[in-house]
């Protein structure tokens, strides 16, 4: 009998699945270091974005629900 396939917990936490397919995710750079940053930078970066294609094939094997 094969083992249960189950969600990657670290992966839940980070990533959102869409109804289109598509994996939502954060992006980095936003937890320290801000003084330097511009503000449309830190702006931008407050932003969620795509995951990219190339990256799709493990995001499915760790978000399989």
């Amino acid at each position: 009998m094969a083992k249960k396939m189950k969600t990657h917990s670290g992966a839940k936490k980070r990533f959102k699945l869409l109804k289109s397919g598509k994996v939502k995710r954060g992006q980095a750079g936003m937890r320290h270091l801000l003084s330097h940053k511009s503000s449309k930078r830190k702006r931008h970066l407050g932003d969620h974005v795509m995951v990219n294609p190339a990256n799709m094939l493990q995001m499915r094997r760790q978000l399989v629900f």
